[in-house]
């Protein structure tokens, strides 16, 4: 093995790697999905869900993940074959690294158009177009609408978001990837404060707490059970390759199950913490708390428009969306260059490059969705209208979740109880209840998400 090899590297130290993970996991998601699904199924009561959710299987099931690469010092599919073989099994479960890193490549080619759309909000905010509308929701709507259906705008801006992520990932693991992630992380978390405590002060955040944290179980319907277990999942970045490569980059000593802990806690701070950034200022301006890209780039911006400092505070917030977004899709871009290094022996910087470019031919697909190009739409089928939707789709409903079942069989059933006790450092109390999740809870749990989310069980 060559010292080009990805596994040749660790992260410099736990902290280095519990950001590192931390970014993966802190996305889009996190943003502008967590607080309005929170809120529409029962606020307090969906966060009480969820956050079980996060303990019983999101938290395990990363840790599977994670011991597996960490195990295995090496790319998602030799990782879980190394694994296998060393445990009398045959090396064909190799398959389910290899599923995780099609999944994040796929994700990462519709996310970095979604990305693009935040970088381009950051110059229009900065530029002035967002205070130029003055929060009239025609032209807000019209700004938004003109850019998702420009393809040359959006190939510029995905352009721009993959161009980033490959000039990181080119400078390696601790010069690039480690040393970027440990500046965005804390700026993230200042920006966060700062758009938090301006909401507070400008907008209604008694209503906000209120939408978020009252728990109604009233509203909160199996189907609300459901999307918190989905999000739980993945809210974690779990079965995308991206904790199996990171945790492959693991210094010897760390603690699988105490950073993996610190991971959730991080993610699910954050996603608190933009909700109450966001949603002040939604109720304080009577706008609708709508999911989606329309919250983001329609409802803010002409909130915003209105506000003191509409622009300033606009510019710092599509700021904080764009390293959200860009720490996880350099998490995404990392287990295929990883891959192409090793398994095929490429430079680190020419795997970033070549990777980075088949992510941006495949955005094409989905920059024609959204642009209207006749070859990227689908009428009749049952996945989505267009070409990002059966993407979305496929990744969402499909890959990661079989990708996690997969895991925490292949972790409670496959490989043996002693090893994976020592591999991840547990008293026996710890290793029982961990084993119990990733045996039973998990598995059911996930199975149960997939056959709704396929259609084949509805509540």
């Amino acid at each position: 093995m060559s010292n080009n090899t990805s596994v040749s590297n660790r992260w410099s130290s736990n902290f280095a790697y519990i950001l590192a993970a931390t970014g993966a996991a802190v996305g889009l998601g996190n943003i502008w999905k967590f607080p309005y699904i929170m809120g529409e199924n029962g606020g307090g009561a969906f966060v009480l869900v969820y956050l079980l959710c996060i303990l019983f299987i999101g938290i395990p099931v990363m840790m599977a993940e994670v011991y597996l690469g960490k195990q295995g010092r090496s790319t998602p599919a030799n990782a879980v074959a190394k694994v296998a073989i060393e445990n009398g099994r045959s090396k064909n479960w190799a398959f389910i690294g290899g599923m995780g890193v099609l999944a994040g490549f796929l994700v990462l080619s519709f996310y970095i158009v979604i990305a693009g759309w935040a970088v381009a909000y950051v110059f229009k905010s900065a530029g002035g177009d967002i205070s130029a509308a003055a929060g009239d929701a025609k032209q807000i709507g019209a700004l938004f609408d003109a850019l998702t259906s420009d393809p040359k705008q959006l190939v510029l801006w995905a352009t721009l978001v993959i161009v980033g992520t490959v000039v990181v990932l080119a400078k390696g693991v601790t010069k690039g990837l480690e040393r970027i992630v440990t500046l965005l992380m804390p700026a993230l978390f200042v920006l966060l404060t700062i758009i938090m405590i301006y909401a507070a002060v400008t907008g209604d955040f008694g209503a906000a707490v209120s939408f978020m944290f009252s728990p109604d179980f009233s509203k909160l319907t199996i189907n609300g059970v459901l999307m918190a277990l989905g999000h739980a999942f993945f809210t974690l970045s779990l079965s995308s390759g991206i904790m199996m490569v990171y945790g492959a980059y693991l210094p010897e000593g760390a603690s699988i199950a105490k950073t993996s802990i610190y991971i959730a806690i991080a993610d699910t701070v954050v996603a608190l913490m933009a909700g109450l950034a966001i949603y002040p200022i939604v109720f304080a301006n009577g706008i609708e708390p709508s999911a989606g890209p329309g919250l983001l780039f329609v409802s803010l911006p002409i909130a915003f428009g209105t506000m003191p400092l509409g622009g300033v505070i606009s510019t710092v917030f599509f700021v904080m969306v764009t390293v959200a977004a860009f720490t996880s899709a350099l998490a995404l871009l990392e287990s295929t260059s990883a891959y192409l290094v090793e398994r095929k022996g490429f430079r680190r910087n020419v795997a970033a490059v070549v990777s980075g470019s088949a992510v941006w031919l495949l955005s094409l697909g989905t920059i024609g969705s959204f642009a209207g190009w006749e070859i990227f739409q689908f009428e009749e089928s049952p996945m989505g209208k267009n070409f990002f939707e059966v993407l979305d789709y496929i990744t969402a409903n499909i890959l990661l979740p079989l990708g996690g079942l997969f895991i925490s069989v292949f972790v409670g059933w496959i490989v043996q109880a002693d090893k994976v006790k020592q591999g991840m450092g547990l008293e026996s109390q710890a290793f029982q209840m961990f084993s119990k999740s990733v045996r039973f809870i998990s598995p059911i749990a996930i199975a149960v998400v997939f056959l709704n989310a396929i259609g084949l069980l509805s509540f």
